[in-house]
């Protein structure tokens, strides 16, 4: 036997296998043709709308978030089944080496009283089919099952702020890539014409042409230059990949930006307090703290249903092969009350802790009230700051862009060297840069003024979910969003 026993919990040890590299490798195109097979291509210059319909549609992140909404009312059908009625279904089989023989024994004199008998076989089979109710449970599911429905609720919230912060990245970083777009050619053209003009100062150096501190002086300035042109570039060469991985376009796909004739700058028309009004309303996570409150309510309605008498219902039909019995199938029906009546003196710290959580409750929502007021107040300022800050610097671009032409004509006419040209290039391209910035900074500001007030980027019906109606519901939502900014409607 203990040979036997020590052979079993050999069989039973476990022992860790780990992944082979084949094994890894074999699952590596699958997960890529998950990632990337079941999108549409991309078939010309990328808007913003389509950037946020392809975020919105393909980022993994938020497919994440969708499958946690999708698995939150899984659960909330498996806590209405908890309602249900219990029906148990059970069937039997024993068997015995000997009789269950027994015999009696007379209490006054300690004789036996009747011969040794049996009532049962030795082989017997049994069936059992029991429908129960328990009225104290069906409450506590009800419950439940109420504060299932809000957690669902509250995913549905989360997903909205996911969605927000994923327009507002999508956002950010399509304006970087616009710039970026915008400026690649022309910091290559000014690259290589540094480079040109810095051949020529080393030719001039060795042929001692001009004094050597000249010289000197002359190609740092140019390696300068080049110097910040090429961290320019090395640093908006980085712009499109990061918009990419948003989108979940496959990495080191080219592709290219429409970017718009002009740069407009959107208006607030809105009153503060209207905006203040806005935000308590429309902000997921304001809307998930009111959830939160009613899921607390409820879970003190259960501490206090728990505490009532239980009221069980029960009706069964039952089977038993047994030849002595009399009756082989019968049936039968119940009704048991049961109650603890110790748990009555929980009831005074079950009402104490419920009112404490309503007022933490409470504290913590006006605590969140307070954090989203600030939050649209900051908003408005960084927007306003933005706006100005770009207005600025739209009329600073428009002075180096002119000097830049007047230097330019110079440099041909051969009335300025050449150097000075290639400077005004530079300080040209940075102004250039410096606006894209700018710019993409007042649109970010833009998109958080929005998100502040928990506008939503995306109507909550649309025509399709293919990329052509996702792009324009986001069309449409932004000059929605524009006007419910501007009118100071809610949505």
């Amino acid at each position: 036997m203990p040979l036997v026993l020590a052979m079993a919990m050999a069989g039973c040890a476990v022992t860790p296998q780990p992944l082979s590299l084949s094994d890894r490798r074999a699952t590596l195109a699958a997960d890529r043709q998950a990632m990337f097979g079941s999108q549409e291509a991309l078939s010309g210059p990328v808007t913003l709308q389509e950037a946020m319909a392809r975020a919105l549609k393909y980022n993994l992140d938020y497919r994440v978030k969708l499958m946690e909404e999708a698995m939150a009312q899984r659960q909330l059908d498996l806590s209405s089944l908890d309602m249900l009625p219990k029906l148990a279904l059970a069937a039997g089989y024993t068997s015995r080496s000997k009789d269950n023989a027994s015999s009696s024994q007379n209490i006054a004199t300690g004789e036996q009283s009747l011969v040794p008998s049996i009532s049962t076989e030795k082989r017997d089979h049994t069936g059992d089919l029991n429908l129960s109710w328990n009225v104290l449970d069906f409450g506590v599911s009800y419950y439940s099952a109420q504060q299932q429905a809000d957690r669902v609720l509250i995913l549905q919230q989360r997903k909205r702020k996911v969605a927000q912060q994923l327009m507002q990245q999508v956002r950010e970083a399509w304006w970087q890539a616009a710039g970026a777009q915008q400026l690649q050619g022309r910091i290559d053209a000014l690259l290589k014409e540094a480079e040109s003009a810095l051949e020529d100062a080393r030719q001039v150096e060795r042929q001692k042409l001009r004094a050597p501190l000249d010289a000197l002086n002359y190609r740092r300035q140019l390696l300068d230059v080049e110097r910040q042109m090429s961290a320019v570039r090395n640093a908006l060469s980085q712009a499109k990949p990061r918009l990419a991985a948003i989108m979940n376009v496959t990495p080191g796909q080219d592709f290219q930006i429409a970017v718009p004739a002009d740069m407009p700058v959107p208006g607030l028309g809105m009153e503060l307090d209207k905006m203040e009004e806005m935000a308590l309303l429309n902000r997921p996570e304001v809307v998930e703290a009111h959830y939160n409150q009613r899921i607390g309510a409820l879970e003190t309605r259960k501490a206090i249903a728990k505490l009532l008498p239980g009221l069980e219902f029960s009706v069964g039909q039952h089977y038993d092969s047994n030849k002595f019995l009399v009756n082989n199938a019968w049936s039968d029906a119940g009704l048991r009350i049961s109650w603890n009546l110790l748990n009555l003196f929980s009831a005074g710290p079950i009402t104490r802790a419920a009112d404490a959580q309503v007022a933490v409750d409470q504290a913590q929502r006006l605590a969140l009230n307070m954090a989203v007021l600030t939050q649209v107040h900051v908003a408005y300022l960084d927007y306003r700051g933005r706006a100005r800050q770009f207005e600025l610097e739209h009329e600073l671009n428009g002075v180096d862009q002119a000097i830049y032409e007047q230097t330019r004509n110079a440099v041909d006419s051969g009335a300025t060297a050449r150097l000075q040209g290639i400077l005004a290039d530079a300080n040209a391209v940075f102004s250039s840069l410096r606006l894209f910035q700018t710019y993409g900074d007042l649109q970010n500001a833009y998109g958080q003024m929005g998100a502040s007030l928990g506008l939503d980027p995306l109507p909550a019906t649309t025509s399709g979910y293919d990329l052509a109606s996702l792009s324009a519901a986001f069309r449409g939502s932004e000059t929605k969003w524009q006007g419910t900014v501007a009118g100071g409607a809610a949505k």
